[in-house]
Parts: C-alpha cells; structure tokens; sequence
C-alpha cells in the first residue's frame, strides 16, 4: 500500500502516547508524524506536519480536546479526528460528535479495534466503540438528555463496564496478568484500563481504591 496515514497524538500524558506509538510501530501504512502535550500545541503541530488524522484526548490543558475540534473545523480544517478517551459519558460523547469528530474510541481498546477505527476513519467512515455505539442508538430513538450531564449518575457515570470488571478483579487480589486471562484481553489493555480507573477516581494504590469504591457503590 503506497497511501501512508499520517497521524498526530494529542495527548497531555506520554504514558498514552507512548502506548499509541507502540501499537503503530509496526503498521507500514501508518506514520506518527506529529505528537502535542496539549490543545494549543495540537493545533500548532497539525497546521506544520498536515496529517491525515489526529487522534485526540478530551482532557487536556488550554484548550480541551471539544474545544481543539471546534477551531479546527472553524478553520474549515478537513481533518478526520478520533477522539481517544476514557470517558464514556453521553455529555462527552454527543458533544464531541456535535464538534466534529469522526470517532469516538475508549483507551484500553484492543490493538485490533483501534487499527480498525483509525483505518475507517482514514478512509472517510465513522467509527465507534461499542459502549459508544449504544449512547448513538438511544439518541437516534429518541431519548432524552442530549448534551445535559446527568446530575445524580456521578463517579459512577465516568467508570466504564470494563472498568468496573477490572476494579471487581483488582479487589479480589488479582494482578494484571491475571486480570488479562480472566477477560481475555492483553496484560497491557489491563494495565491501560487500571491506569484510566486510578486516575478517574484520583487514588494512588489498592487502598485507596477499596475506599474509593466502597465510598461511591462501585462494585
């Protein structure tokens, strides 16, 4: 294949970046060519490398990842755009897509899931992982509360599915190897999604975490 994606990674913390790059190391038809540590330096390093996707976080400092959306298509700036989160909440989804975004892709997605997201939206699809899948499918049957946070959801809106069966393996002591057998995914997505649940719930150690989790009715 001759057409390379050139990729940008906007993140603010390397740990993901670095985990982005490893999965990509080996893809011939995928270069990163730009990396920026927030919104501001994303829409700087984009305008000097002109790549064919950003892949995006919504949390950064500046100008979050919503807010590096709406400059770039005010700019009418054709650029397809994933947003990588570890956030699933309908508030971030809908107001990322209302931005402009082309996907919507949870961290601690499979290798697989995100080659096939990046190469969907390189092509000029859209993609979505499945949790996101399912916020889309209620708002095109009509639900209600479209861009308005849900007031009493809380800690437990922002915890995933996948991480709520993490944090139920973390608190019968298992490790990360054996968190990744028990859910048949690799020992680095049950890093990636350990790391995203400690930082949602702003705890350093097991601890923490049991308090945290008995605090909010996690598990």
């Amino acid at each position: 294949m001759n057409n390379v994606i050139k990729i940008v990674l906007a993140d603010d913390h390397v740990f993901v970046r670095d985990g982005v790059k490893s999965l990509l190391e080996n893809e011939i038809n995928i270069k990163v060519v730009g990396e920026a540590i927030d919104g501001i330096d994303a829409i700087k390093v984009i305008n000097e490398t002109v790549p064919d996707l950003l892949i995006l976080d919504i949390k950064m400092p500046n100008l979050n990842g919503i807010e590096v959306i709406e400059k770039l298509r005010a700019q009418n700036n054709k650029i397809k755009i994933i947003m990588l989160s570890m956030y699933d909440t309908e508030e971030y989804v809908l107001k990322s897509l209302k931005a402009g975004a082309d996907g919507y892709l949870l961290k601690g997605s499979s290798k697989e899931e995100f080659l096939k997201a990046l190469h969907t939206v390189a092509a000029g699809g859209k993609y979505f992982s499945g949790d996101v899948s399912s916020i889309l499918i209620r708002q095109l049957t009509g639900s209600s509360g479209a861009l308005e946070p849900k007031q009493n959801s809380g800690v437990q809106m922002m915890i995933t599915r996948r991480e709520k069966e993490i944090l139920t393996l973390l608190l019968s002591g298992k490790g990360n190897k054996e968190i990744a057998e028990a859910l048949n995914i690799s020992k680095r997505t049950a890093e990636v999604h350990r790391f995203n649940l400690m930082k949602k719930l702003k705890v350093k150690n097991l601890m923490e975490l049991s308090n945290k989790a008995s605090e909010y009715s996690l598990v």
